[in-house]
């Protein structure tokens, strides 16, 4: 299937899920869902793959086991593509429209702390400084889990200690309802925008592997 972007009926479908998340609602419109949403996201991430790798797109299906909030569906269709653990780039379709990222999102205690060394370490906490300053011209939100204090084994004084509170670390961008979502442009921004933000995948990744 050839990627022409992602329908209106798509982000209609999350408007309507959003107020009806329950099984009723979801048989009626199951159809919709498969047509309208999950197979245009796996027609964008195969034509990505060649260049980014295979992607991970994710079962509409919430693990409610120990939640509070026991909706059973995901109000958002997301896709992966992974280069190191928990670590690569992002897109994801809603009722707020599309949006985009790269970077890591989850960082375990080993891999957190190699993470951390890197950014203490001159050269290269110098060089992610320099990654992120250009993705934020670029357009890009920095973002991600932060300590509230500086972690432990660093100074609150360390000249990179902003950095140093991230427990992860993404470049995000949203593109959503502008009209090119749903148009085969959306490819070629996506496509655009994931090599923006190669840098900081493969310097997150060098981390950790």
């Amino acid at each position: 299937m050839e990627f022409t972007g992602f329908p209106v009926a798509a982000l209609d479908f999350y408007d309507d899920l959003e107020v009806d998340n329950t099984k009723s609602f979801w048989d009626a419109h199951k159809a919709v869902y498969d047509e309208q949403v999950k197979a245009p996201m796996v027609a964008l991430t195969d034509a990505l793959a060649q260049e980014f790798g295979d992607a991970k797109v994710f079962r509409p299906y919430r693990d409610v086991r120990f939640a509070k909030d026991k909706t059973p569906y995901k109000t958002h269709q997301g896709a992966f593509v992974g280069v190191a653990p928990a670590t690569g780039w992002y897109v994801e379709v809603s009722a707020a429209g599309v949006r985009i990222g790269g970077g890591t999102y989850l960082a375990d205690g080993s891999d957190l702390a190699l993470i951390r060394e890197g950014m203490a370490e001159e050269k290269s906490g110098k060089r992610l400084q320099r990654i992120l300053s250009g993705l934020e011209r670029g357009g890009f939100e920095i973002a991600g889990d932060r300590l509230k204090t500086a972690p432990r084994g660093y100074d609150k004084d360390h000249p990179r200690i902003e950095l140093l509170r991230h427990k992860s670390l993404l470049g995000m961008k949203k593109y959503g309802f502008e009209p090119f979502v749903h148009t085969e442009e959306l490819l070629v921004r996506v496509r655009e925008d994931w090599r923006k933000l190669r840098p900081l995948v493969s310097w997150m990744a060098e981390q950790i592997t």
